[in-house]
Formats: structure tokens, sequence, C-alpha cells
């Protein structure tokens, strides 16, 4: 790839991501608005982060609501 095609290609993967963060943070504002708890896997395990910050395995009972 000659080297003004890689800046190119940079540039567009950097604004690509730019966007992408974003999106993730607004999503994960507006799921602080509505209680919603953040959550992520690691080896398998689902983990929760409540709104003081605890960390559980547990589902909380806002993700049971139909």
């Amino acid at each position: 790839m000659k080297n003004e095609q890689r800046e190119a290609f940079l540039r567009e993967k950097n604004e690509i991501e730019r966007i992408a963060n974003q999106a993730v943070m607004q999503a994960k504002a507006e799921n602080k608005r509505f209680g919603i708890p953040e959550f992520f896997s690691k080896n398998g395990v689902i983990y929760y982060v409540l709104e003081n910050g605890e960390l559980t395995t547990e589902r909380p009972a806002i993700l049971n609501k139909k």
C-alpha cells in the first residue's frame, strides 16, 4: 500500500472509530438514565455493573422486565 493510500485509510479508520466510540458513549448514557446497568462478559461469565459501581453476576431485576 502506498504511503498516501495508507494515510487515507488510517484517517478513514480513525473517523469510523471516533463515530463508533461516540455512539457507544451515548448509548451508555441513555441506558444509565433508564437505570439499565452496563454489562460485560469475561471468561464466559456475564458481569453487571450496578449504579453504585458494584460488580455482580446476578441479573438485575430491571433486565427481567418484559
